[in-house]
């Protein structure tokens, strides 16, 4: 292809070698919808801040008007109460459908529409701006900000009562703020370091259908830089991930030799070429501990055995006369709502937090032991490279796996108005496992790909897929409950 077609194509003028640039090839996807999108989001990139502020001003209504509201009636609807619309619309639509995005358009949440990467950039501009310290720009910070905010939501009951709503997205909003007012020089250190849903749509966005490639690559693999125009600090020639970038297209300009182009991509791609996509540990060990922790928290609401597990444990601290455990803590710590028939006590913050930590324990050393399994057999059998490297490329086969999973565990209000339209619940059902189905064979599919460009081929595949495998399985069997109710 000489450099007047490629032009053409792809509106990118061409300087320098030609090989150093993706190609679009005439005919495909790629070439008839990315040129179009690219100009349309470059040609309106400087409105997007109306954008910012909508959908800062909506958030804001969502979290905060339902605490000014009567108590909603047991009878009322989304469509006739504000207070359920708010719910549905954080719980029924934004969850689930927030993680589905990825697949179809990336982060295009972070930084399209998302009030709180928004508010904090805003602060960033007007603040101290200083030096972003080291202990923000750890890999686990994000990690552990995740865990926090997972827990907590739990204890206070961030899905049935509007105050927990608003306490948890309200100081996650003024974190953000007081974040990018302190830290940073116009840029997103928030989105980068501290979101707790940053780094979740970042290991899903590996699988997305949008890649943002640069123009010139440059040698020496993805690098962290707090110079450039990248709100979340990407080195623009050396980018090789999807996971930090946001897709705010300020690093995107058609008639420039530099920067970055949109490309549209087979889902997965990355993954299936982890290797030359920058494999992170900290990003396979969130993808294992993030599913587990999730995970805990849908079981102790359905599962009989923690209620079980409840009685012995109290009836333990009773006989031994220790009444405090009863006893109800503050109502930012946990769920105090007696006009709602609902009252957490220090027994019910202790299991509930117990629990979920041990679950995500559980799941985060069975599927570390199959992926280690499959590590150690891919080696046995000719894969190249040392041991950690192979299990953590290995890792990123259940992405697919655990984004359905959580969809359909945490994000399951999507799915109630199939019941509103007629659906049997054994229907809905079956809905679900299909997704999950879909999912599962995902995974399944990328581990066979990772396992190949480790190097094997033929019969050689199979033996180290089979863990792969049944890690897959045991995510599907945990969340059992949320897929069929049982």
């Amino acid at each position: 292809m000489n450099v007047p077609v490629y032009q053409k194509l792809t509106g990118h003028p061409v300087a320098g070698q030609l090989a150093s640039i993706p190609i679009r090839v005439a005919g495909t996807l790629d070439a008839r919808l990315a040129g179009p999108l690219e100009a349309f989001f470059v040609r309106h990139r400087e409105r997007l801040v109306w954008l910012h502020a909508g959908m800062f001003l909506f958030f804001l209504a969502v979290i905060f008007v339902p605490l000014l509201l009567p108590e909603a009636a047991e009878d009322s609807t989304p469509l006739t109460n504000f207070t359920r619309f708010a719910n549905y619309a954080m719980w029924g639509l934004w969850f689930p459908l927030v993680f589905l995005s990825v697949i179809f358009t990336g982060r295009s949440w972070c930084g399209l529409l998302c009030p709180m990467g928004a508010a904090s950039e805003w602060a960033n501009k007007r603040g101290l701006q200083r030096p972003i310290p080291a202990w923000v720009r750890w890999e686990g910070t994000p990690i552990i900000s995740f865990l926090l905010i997972t827990l907590l939501g739990q204890t206070v009951g961030v899905r049935d009562h509007p105050e927990a709503v608003a306490e948890v997205f309200g100081s996650t909003l003024l974190a953000a703020i007081v974040l990018g007012f302190v830290y940073g020089r116009n840029k997103r250190a928030w989105c980068r370091h501290m979101c707790p849903i940053g780094l979740l749509l970042g290991v899903f966005s590996r699988i997305g259908a949008v890649q943002f490639a640069p123009k010139r690559k440059k040698s020496g693999g993805d690098r962290f830089t707090e110079k450039g125009v990248c709100p979340t600090m990407i080195d623009i020639p050396r980018k090789e991930e999807s996971r930090h970038c946001i897709e705010c297209f300020r690093c995107v300009n058609p008639q420039s030799q530099g920067g970055l182009f949109l490309r549209l991509r087979r889902p997965g791609e990355e993954i299936e070429q982890i290797r030359r996509h920058h494999p992170n540990p900290y990003e396979v060990g969130f993808l294992f501990l993030g599913t587990g922790i999730a995970l805990g928290g849908f079981l102790w609401l359905v599962l009989p055995q923690y209620q079980q597990l409840r009685q012995a444990v109290g009836g333990w601290f009773i006989e031994r006369g220790w009444y405090w455990i009863g006893e109800s803590g503050p109502w930012w710590l946990m769920s105090v709502h007696p006009e709602r028939r609902e009252v957490f006590n220090w027994l019910d913050f202790t299991l509930i937090v117990g629990f979920m930590l041990a679950v995500m324990l559980l799941l985060s050393l069975l599927l570390s032991l199959t992926t280690g399994l499959s590590a150690w057999l891919a080696g046995r059998l000719g894969a190249d490279r040392g041991l950690a490297e192979r299990f953590v490329e290995l890792g990123y086969q259940y992405a697919p796996v655990a984004m359905v999973s959580l969809v359909l565990g945490l994000g399951g209000e999507l799915f109630s108005p199939l019941t509103t339209l007629g659906m049997s619940a054994a229907m809905v059902g079956l809905v679900k496992g299909g997704l999950f189905s879909l999912g599962l064979f995902w995974s399944l599919y990328l581990g066979r790909q990772i396992l190949i460009h480790q190097g094997l081929r033929g019969h050689g595949l199979w033996v180290p897929l089979l863990p792969g495998v049944t890690g897959s399985m045991l995510v599907g069997l945990a969340w059992w409950p949320a897929v069929f109710g049982i």
